[in-house]
């Protein structure tokens, strides 16, 4: 898992978002905008209503319906209010982030009490990390740094520094203490990066703050990680298009959604060769190094902070170990894509 999974996608395709998910009635609007006729026309007291504003380095958007007895004003207001306050804290860029501020006090002589945002994304991202065997860990700052600095020169880590990233990189070197609400780290210059995490949590805040203001037909799209809630007025639900593994190809799966969330990790679009040798943006935490094998992977989950963090660690740990891991999540489900020559093998989880 890297810091940033936002490859570069064909403005065909889905011009804003990113990881191969689109929600098809997302558009692009500056601002707080009505959208005239967008709303089914048989439903008159519906008003659709659609923003975006940047944030966590991505853009974040949030579509929604409201009739004409609740503001949209105030719902927007909050769950973008909500947004910038996550990103002040889950930060790695920021230096005076509280993410950051944990960081650059260790190793931790005593247990540093977290705020109730950051406990709640370490709980969840530790809680992964040990059900994955590592295959997602937020401790790999060091190693995205290092990836980072690689991928600009287009040369490999040398193995001296790729070791010493290694050595700050564990999850099992971060310890929670759940009765105090506490942290502490091991080693001196560790980074968490919560970069696979920390969009679909803040996306789902913004749509429990939407909902706080009695919205609840709302789509937030965190750069192509969503958090659905209730569908599009008389319809069944969101209609979203699963990413296809062919770079020229239209998806050709589309799912209707509501009350979930979904989230794509690949390597379709971000990727480096080396010596011939084709790397993605996705590291192993394992091995310091980006995946040299192709894969992409869609997780529906209950909520979009579980699909963003499970289709990451699906990518890392390969189709048949990433489908028996999401098949452990109760409402989750995954598609996971590999190609192989001019074949494609698809892997799909089962609902519960």
């Amino acid at each position: 898992m890297g810091c940033c999974r936002c490859p570069r996608i064909p403005s065909w395709y889905q011009p804003r978002t990113c990881q191969g998910v689109v929600c098809s009635l997302v558009m692009l609007v500056i601002g707080l905008l009505p959208l005239v006729g967008r709303a089914n026309p048989c439903v008159e007291n519906w008003t659709h209503y659609q923003r975006s504003e940047v944030h966590m380095g991505t853009q974040f958007i949030i579509t929604l319906y409201v009739t004409e007895n609740l503001s949209a004003k105030a719902g927007l207001d909050g769950a973008f209010a909500r947004i910038a306050k996550l990103d002040a804290i889950l930060s790695n860029y920021r230096s005076d982030s509280e993410l950051n501020r944990f960081c650059a006090t260790a190793p931790h002589a005593a247990p540093m009490v977290l705020g109730d945002e950051l406990w709640t994304v370490l709980s969840k991202s530790q809680e992964l990390s040990r059900r994955s065997g590592g295959a997602f860990d937020v401790t790999v700052g060091p190693l995205t740094k290092l990836w980072r600095r690689a991928r600009r020169r287009k040369t490999l880590p040398s193995d001296a520094l790729l070791q010493l990233a290694l050595h700050r990189t564990g999850y099992q070197y971060l310890h929670l203490d759940a009765r105090q609400q506490s942290g502490w780290l091991e080693f001196s210059d560790m980074q968490l990066d919560l970069g696979a995490i920390a969009k679909g949590y803040a996306a789902d805040e913004a749509l429990r703050i939407l909902k706080s203001h009695g919205i609840t037909r709302a789509c937030v799209d965190a750069g192509g990680d969503l958090a659905l809630g209730g569908p599009p007025p008389e319809k069944e639900g969101w209609r979203i298009g699963i990413a296809s593994s062919n770079e020229n190809g239209l998806p050709k799966t589309f799912l209707m959604l509501a009350n979930r969330g979904v989230a794509t990790s690949g390597d379709l679009w971000q990727f480096i060769e080396i010596n011939g040798q084709r790397y993605s943006h996705i590291l192993d935490p394992h091995t310091g190094l980006g995946l040299t094998t192709r894969t992409s992977a869609t997780v529906i989950a209950n909520d979009c902070a579980t699909a963003d963090s499970l289709a990451s660690a699906v990518v890392v740990l390969g189709p048949d170990r990433g489908i028996a891991l999401v098949d452990d999540y109760p409402g989750a489900a995954t598609v996971v894509t590999t190609p192989s020559g001019e074949k494609i093998s698809v892997g799909v989880s089962q609902f519960r």
